[in-house]
């Protein structure tokens, strides 16, 4: 099954086109990294795929059904760039934020047992119960990130998407934040990941996109190693601007 077809999305801010003819598909359970340079259109892609935003032309399909008839939002948990910004001034904790994750399903009822459960479980899969009364505001980056991961996985979500969620994160706290995404996948949760890190994140996905307005790259880390996807993205025709990548962690 195809969590996200798209074909032919292209968008445009004031008439300034920032994707454009971009046509994949996300098959469930796969892992995917994002790439591109700045202002490359990943962000305004990633919204495209999520139904955040609706192309100016062309069709995005989540799990089968178009963009704007999906009503299954509890199936997403989606983590932006201004995730870790938005929490500065929230008095709450992280137990809070994660239960936030199961609202869709609780609607105006109150929450059960088999609720708070969840949202135990969630905190302890993520590697934070022991923060779980912590105030949001005073966690590090790489603690927020994975509070709101934990708030996607109580949500149930099968597909998570991130926007480049190891900014200011130190290389240990990335490597254990990619090993938690690498679990994740092996226990089926599609994952749809952007990426400043271009050597980094071609050890962990199954899959590359690499754009820059239109898509240059889709296919697997490999391939995008041995192709000049690379160098038409970023501006490097000449150059060896190939990757060793090495196989994907276990």
């Amino acid at each position: 099954m195809n969590v996200i077809e798209a074909e032919g999305v292209t968008f445009a801010y004031d008439e300034r086109p920032v994707v454009e003819d971009v046509s994949l598909t996300v098959e469930e359970g796969e892992f995917v990294g994002l790439i591109g340079p700045n202002g490359s259109g990943k962000t305004t892609l990633l919204k495209l795929l999520l139904g955040l935003q609706r192309p100016d032309s062309g069709t995005v399909r989540l799990f089968g059904e178009p963009t704007g008839e999906f009503s299954d939002g509890e199936r997403l948990g989606y983590v932006s760039q201004k995730s870790t910004d938005a929490d500065r001034s929230m008095p709450i904790t992280v137990r809070e934020v994660v239960t936030m994750g199961r609202y869709p399903h609780v609607g105006l009822r109150r929450l059960r047992e088999e609720d708070r459960e969840i949202v135990e479980s969630a905190l302890d899969r993520v590697g934070i119960a022991h923060l779980a009364d912590r105030r949001i505001n005073r966690l590090s980056g790489g603690q927020k990130q994975r509070t709101y991961i934990a708030r996607a996985l109580a949500s149930e979500a099968d597909l998570l998407a991130l926007d480049e969620p190891t900014v200011g994160v130190d290389a240990d706290s990335r490597d254990r934040f990619y090993d938690l995404l690498n679990e994740l996948n092996e226990r089926g949760i599609t994952i749809v990941l952007i990426e400043h890190d271009i050597g980094v994140i071609t050890e962990h996905v199954d899959t590359v996109v690499c754009i820059n307005r239109e898509l240059l790259h889709h296919g697997s880390p490999d391939a995008f190693a041995e192709s000049d996807a690379l160098a038409r993205a970023y501006g490097l025709e000449g150059t060896d601007s190939r990757l060793p990548v090495r196989n994907r962690t276990a």
